[in-house]
């Protein structure tokens, strides 16, 4: 089953079973894929829908960050909700292991030696890692080994 569609499903199951933060979280979900939908004229697949889901983790985490510098613990709450519901659609979170071997591959296959190669790993290891690792702590430690 698509993701996608496995969303849409748990959106049904959400509204029999009366769940209404769950229920809001996922239409938010549904609604920012198919914004990206009609912006691009296109349907979008897994990987993408993935991506989609990980923007919105992004945020949230960001507007966790602001909330508490606000002392606002009910939104805190309330973000931190919405991420557990978000990321019960993304895969697997990678190791630190695994993460670490991700970017040994990428650097060995594309003959990386400076900062400056940076660029390439980071191509290589995005489609990879997108929706299952931090894109940005990923990034920094590929810079980290190249310095």
């Amino acid at each position: 089953m698509a993701l996608k569609d496995r969303i849409t499903e748990d959106m049904k199951t959400a509204m029999k079973a009366g769940a209404r933060e769950r229920l809001a979280t996922i239409r938010l979900a549904l609604a920012a894929i198919k914004q990206r939908e009609v912006d691009e004229r296109i349907t979008l697949d897994d990987a993408q829908v993935l991506a989609v889901l990980d923007k919105m983790i992004k945020q949230r985490r960001e507007s966790i960050t602001q909330f508490q510098t606000g002392g606002r613990a009910d939104l805190v709450a309330k973000e931190t909700a919405e991420i557990a519901v978000l990321q019960g659609y993304l895969p697997a979170q990678l190791g630190e292991a695994e993460i670490d071997e991700l970017i040994a591959q990428a650097i060995a296959a594309s003959g990386a030696a400076s900062v400056k190669d940076m660029g390439k790993v980071m191509a290589l290891v995005k489609p990879k890692a997108q929706g299952r690792a931090d894109l940005g702590a990923i990034s920094a430690r590929i810079k980290q080994k190249l310095s």
